[in-house]
């Protein structure tokens, strides 16, 4: 078949269409000056992520046309003035504009449901104005709303609620109604509050006194699915949540909708004190690992306290049954279940001067004491780790006088060997635990020299204390038998050059193979 030139030209053109807008420098101030509200992604073309999310910003951006909201996107390699201008340092980076000069990072989901959702509730005001036209629409207009019911007069409610959705406003649609024929008819009393949602059983009455903390609490719970899935999407969701999170390893999706299916009774029974979620084994079976299941034995089940980082893994050789993982629930919750601590031996003798600390000495080390410890969480495969042990070890030296040592802990925790209390998201994370203030480390996120860390330790410490800097070796006059013998030949110095760098290759090589060795799919 063959088609006329305008109809090829027609064709191409509809391929091109795109609802997203390409903005440049002379364009852009115009173009937030005309509408009220856009999303603007600062890309760069080669950005794997960026390509990741081309495709669902685009669906996105046809949704949201609708409502009058306007994605767009700059091409941060031919616009870098621009980049530079909005503080562009990493891509994708998405930012909400109101205007030219009111404008808020993007804190959503890169999925296209997300994005909507996100983007509606930026367009609408912190609660919307309800009544008896609007309620059902408004109602299914998310996937979690929230509905007040309270008399016009009653401006503690209002208030309250109000605070509470301003709060809240980037997680959750909030409205409010002051017809008392429309609470009766959801069958609250006014103060009343509702949250529907578009899973399990569609709605959640809030039956607490009307105040902020506790509607704070009830939304957080009530939002979540009970049985739901732990994904790239959804994991800091859940680490956020303050409640215990119960793992459901499965390898296919029938697998994970039956187990899902089978404890859900748990689910709704433990509604509030713990998370229920099945997770991909396939994809993700290397976290097993993480909460000291075996991993390649599935299915599994395991309990993880995200507050502090403790595992409760449930003995893999036993069946996945209500029943049974009841049992062990129940236990979980009654303080009758010992936490799983994976740990090295505590070393014998503490050699060198940075102290090794492992699962089972961390809280004698770091906790229980009157110094101020600096705490590097390392990865033997990581190469910056590697990079900054000769400089960790030159700094734990400074303070390893008799006087300084009793104020100030250099140390350092090999995290993929032993359970530490906090989840760790990279290498190396180094975190100063101040006497006194144990329960508040500070993360370090300054250059990696002796001298900033060094400081870091004398400003946030406790103690304040001043590093002993090593004293410069002395000068002396210089005598014929110390003069050095003449370097060798240059056949022999190409020789030593040679082998160098087959050490060095073969160096790099093994550090490749341990790295490779330690990839897998992360959360």
């Amino acid at each position: 078949m063959r088609y006329s030139i305008p109809l090829c030209g027609l064709l191409a053109s509809v391929a091109l269409a795109s609802d997203v807008h390409e903005l440049k420098k002379d364009t852009f101030k115009g173009f937030v000056e005309e509408h009220d509200l856009v999303l603007a992604e600062f890309f760069a073309p080669w950005c794997g992520h960026c390509k990741a999310l081309a495709p669902e910003y685009e669906t996105a951006a046809t949704t949201l046309k609708e409502k009058d909201i306007q994605l767009a996107k700059i091409d941060c390699t031919e616009e870098q003035d621009l980049c530079q201008q909005y503080g562009v340092e990493g891509y994708p980076t998405l930012k909400v504009f109101r205007g030219p000069d009111n404008i808020s990072p993007y804190t959503g989901q890169r999925k296209a449901d997300a994005i909507i959702s996100y983007m509606t509730k930026q367009s609408l005001p912190a609660v919307s104005d309800i009544n008896k036209d609007t309620i059902e629409e408004f109602k299914t207009a998310d996937k979690v709303v929230l509905v007040a019911y309270f008399a016009a007069d009653d401006k503690a409610s209002n208030e309250t609620f109000t605070a509470v959705a301003n709060g809240l406003r980037d997680n959750y649609l909030f409205g409010a109604t002051n017809d008392a024929e429309l609470a009766k008819a959801e069958g609250v009393e006014q103060p009343g509050l509702v949250l529907y949602k578009s899973f399990d059983e569609g709605k959640d009455v809030f039956t607490d006194k009307f105040e902020k903390e506790t509607i704070e609490t009830f939304a957080k719970v009530s939002s979540v699915p009970l049985v739901g899935e732990v994904g790239p999407e959804t994991y800091s969701g859940y680490m956020a949540a303050g409640i215990p999170l119960a793992y459901i390893f499965a390898e296919t999706q029938e697998e994970r909708d039956t187990l899902a299916k089978e404890l859900k009774p748990l689910a709704q029974k433990h509604k509030g004190a713990v998370n229920f979620a099945t997770i991909d084994a396939k994809a993700f079976g290397q976290h097993a690992g993480n909460l000291n299941l075996e991993v390649g034995k599935f299915p599994a089940f395991a309990i993880q306290r995200t507050d502090k980082n403790q595992k409760y893994p449930y003995d893999q050789d036993k069946k996945i049954t209500e029943k049974e993982v009841g049992e062990f629930v129940d236990d979980f919750l009654a303080g009758k279940v010992e936490p799983s601590v994976k740990s090295e031996p505590i070393p014998e003798k503490q050699e060198g001067p940075v102290t090794v600390v492992v699962a089972k000495n961390y809280e004698e080390v770091v906790i229980n004491n009157d110094k101020d410890v600096l705490l590097e969480f390392y990865a033997p495969w990581c190469g910056h780790c590697k990079a900054l042990a000769p400089k960790y070890e030159e700094l734990a030296a400074m303070y390893s006088s008799e006087d300084l040592s009793k104020l100030v802990t250099v140390a350092k925790v090999d995290a993929t060997a032993n359970d530490v209390p906090d989840e760790i998201q990279g290498f190396p994370t180094i975190k100063l635990f101040p006497a006194g203030k144990k329960d508040s480390p500070i993360d370090y996120s300054g250059s990696r020299t002796i001298e900033d860390l060094a400081q870091f330790i004398k400003e946030n410490g406790s103690h304040k204390v001043e590093a002993a800097v090593p004293e410069e070796p002395e000068l002396r006059e210089e005598k014929e038998e110390d003069i050095p013998e003449q370097a060798p030949a240059a056949s022999e110095k190409a020789e030593e050059v040679t082998e160098s760098v087959k050490s060095a290759a073969s160096e790099a090589t093994e550090a490749a193979k341990s790295a490779a060795g330690e990839v897998h799919d992360e959360l």
